[in-house]
């Protein structure tokens, strides 16, 4: 059974308390937020984000999984280990050079938070094989980061059966999570291939019961 990250990216204004304690009833594993800064992506997210993963925070023992779409990853890790996450995910785009990836990596863990990296869709999934021994999750964009509510690219199908291969042939010991444009139609083609977390955000949000869809999400 694979694990949900629910992104509440689209949750409703004057809604968030309803909407974040009904996520945890109906068991998501993860409180998914993602944080944008209007420069690496298109939108800017980065306060509201801020605000509703310090609230969770007070209300839930829920795990963040918190994905960073940022330029300047180092200042916005200081921002939101204030909240405990229990995983915080880079993009590989953001780094000048190898050398800063592994900083990156090395600065989240040295904070008591498990360390993931995500590749846009464009990036091919080989340019992060190198780092696999020292994170704890990949997340590979199953669209171009940066808005909800988008239709999944089926080419990313095939980069997540290319790294779980690797991953397996290599022994490595890592979640693989997809973001975008996951939903029922969608999800059963990427956990065949090999995804053992799902973001899914529209998908949940609109649905009338969110037990019903995370169930079938999980199946």
């Amino acid at each position: 059974m694979v694990e949900i990250s629910t992104s509440i990216l689209s949750t409703l204004k004057g809604k968030e308390a309803d909407t974040f304690f009904a996520l945890e009833k109906a068991k998501t594993d993860y409180f998914h937020i993602d944080v944008m800064d209007g420069k690496f992506v298109e939108n800017d997210t980065y306060e509201k984000m801020l605000a509703y993963s310090s609230y969770i925070k007070r209300i839930s023992n829920l795990p963040q999984d918190v994905h960073l779409m940022v330029e300047n990853v180092k200042s916005a890790i200081d921002d939101f280990l204030a909240v405990e996450p229990n995983i915080i995910t880079f993009h590989y785009e953001a780094c000048k050079n190898k050398e800063e990836v592994m900083e990156i990596i090395n600065y989240i863990k040295q904070n008591n938070c498990k360390v993931g990296i995500s590749v846009k869709p464009n990036t091919p999934i080989e340019s992060i094989y190198e780092f696999l021994p020292y994170v704890h999750l990949v997340l590979i964009m199953t669209v171009e980061p940066g808005k909800g509510g988008q239709t999944l690219l089926k080419d990313m199908v095939n980069k997540i059966k290319t790294l779980k291969k690797y991953v397996d042939e290599n022994g490595l010991e890592i979640d693989i999570e997809a973001d975008g444009g996951i939903n029922l139609q969608t999800a059963p083609a990427v956990k065949e291939a090999g995804a053992n977390i799902l973001v899914a955000g529209t998908a949940i949000l609109i649905a009338k019961d969110f037990k019903v869809i995370i169930d079938e999400l999980k199946q």
